[in-house]
């Protein structure tokens, strides 16, 4: 049986290609940088407040790092039998066909760019902390721009300096974060007796449906906030050996967001009663406030700056690559699959920069409600595109295949479907509003397929 190309099949649309450079630390860098960031600060908070019981609280993080970890198996397996740049929209598009496709890449680019968006906000916001002449909600929406465009023009330089900037910054954040962990259970001794004796007095828990809806409340935030444990997916063809590579980034990954998310979880619980977490919007701060004392604040909101210049980085490396494959590809305009001599999509970086300060604008909240939305929606599309793959191409050349086939991806896709219908009828507010963006995905993926046959018919210069 033949298979189609693993390759960009409209190549001499560019004017580069995308440079094989990446190894798996970069891989695993990407993910991590990606998914420890402002979802670590906000989240905890959140479920806390939902389900103020330590159990629980801490039950919701265990099933979102069993989810990525079922699913883990089976994208190592597409992306290594799929080594193209662009993410999760390669497997979608082969398995399923052009509007699959553009649906999981259309989603994934504005997921994306929301993602860099909501980050630049935190960033400013923190920024306004720890320097007061930045505060304010104007100041604010000058610096998330002014952020954004910097890495936009950072990365327009070209791949070896936009991973340089990656490796770096997630080596720095995972030091600081582990070494915040070692000084909390070292130095937090007297807090802990404090949070013990505080939660003697047992707080209500819900129960019946509200109960089912803090469950779904607090599974959006959780897959929100360790999205991007996949990272290396949208670099398939700049991998060096992306049939080794691949899978040893995404489990390497899935198990360092895990393990330092659980840590800090673990360390919010030990330091903090369960009623300065519920509903608290900084609760790494106010564990630091605990052991470092008036130094805590300033600290910690040091460490998730450069977590989140960290992530905002990698978020921006992302959406360029998924607009530059649906381009290569026909499904978005020609001109964004040019690729400059550094390696990277320059239109396609410049759109996902206009995007990303669009998003600013909007409410932080709202941005991680419809993002969580996507994110399942496209792992839904990409688990279906594993069996379909299985069936459709036996013989495709696998280097690495899913361990626990085909139970994990099935357990995997019922998680991610269930999430979907849980989120539609918990979240009122914002999964309708996500969904109605899906639907609407399908004009518009007629009026960019009408766009590039267009420009593919024009006559060129030379004919």
């Amino acid at each position: 049986m033949t298979t189609k190309p693993l390759v960009h099949s409209n190549l001499p649309h560019t004017t580069g290609r995308l440079l094989k450079v990446l190894g798996m630390w970069f891989g695993m860098a990407a993910a991590i940088g990606n998914a420890i960031a402002a979802g670590i600060v906000r989240t905890p908070g959140d479920i806390a407040k939902n389900l103020p019981n330590p159990w629980l609280f801490l039950a919701v993080w265990v099933v979102g790092g069993l989810y990525a970890l079922f699913g883990a198996s089976s994208i190592a397996e597409l992306g290594a039998a799929i080594p193209r740049s662009g993410g999760q929209y390669n497997f979608s598009r082969r398995a399923l066909g052009d509007y699959a496709g553009f649906v999981v890449g259309w989603s994934d680019w504005l997921s994306t760019c929301g993602t860099a968006a909501a980050v630049a906000i935190v960033i400013s916001e923190y920024s306004g902390h720890l320097f007061p002449i930045l505060a304010g909600p104007e100041k604010i929406k000058i610096i998330s721009v002014a952020i954004i465009v910097g890495f936009g023009i950072l990365q327009w330089r070209g791949i070896r300096w936009g991973s340089g900037a990656q490796l770096s910054t997630a080596a720095l954040k995972s030091a600081a974060f582990l070494i915040l962990v070692v000084a909390c259970f070292v130095l937090g001794g007297p807090a802990h007796k404090s949070a013990a004796i505080a939660n003697a007095a047992v707080m209500p828990i819900p129960t019946g449906w509200p109960f089912i809806v803090a469950v779904f409340l607090g599974l959006q935030g959780v897959v929100y906030t360790v999205d991007g444990w996949d990272g290396v997916i949208y670099f398939g063809e700049e991998v060096r050996n992306p049939g080794r590579d691949i899978p040893r980034a995404i489990f390497g990954s899935v198990f360092s967001i895990m393990g330092i998310y659980l840590l800090l979880n673990i360390v919010a619980l030990y330091i903090l009663p369960m009623k300065e977490i519920a509903g608290n919007t900084f609760v790494l701060g106010t564990v630091a406030d605990r052991i470092f004392g008036n130094l805590g604040d300033p600290i910690i909101r040091s460490i998730m700056v450069i977590s989140m210049l960290s992530c905002l980085n990698a978020n921006q490396l992302f959406c360029s690559r998924t607009l530059h494959a649906m381009s290569c590809d026909g499904l978005f305009f020609r001109r964004a699959a040019k690729v400059n001599v550094g390696g990277t999509p320059a239109f396609s970086l410049l759109l996902s920069t206009i995007v990303g300060i669009i998003f600013v604008l909007g409410s932080f909240e709202r941005v991680i409600a419809m993002l969580s939305f996507f994110f399942v929606a496209n792992y839904t599309l990409t688990y279906t595109s594993l069996f379909v793959l299985r069936k459709k191409e036996p013989q495709m050349d696998r280097p690495y295949r899913a361990w626990g086939y085909p139970w994990t991806t099935a357990i995997a896709l019922i998680g991610s479907v269930l999430f979907l219908i849980g989120s539609i009828a918990t979240d009122r507010d914002n999964a309708p509003l996500a969904l109605g963006m899906l639907v609407l995905s399908y004009p518009v993926f007629r009026a960019m397929k009408w766009a590039s046959h267009r420009a593919d018919a024009k006559p060129t210069a030379n004919s």
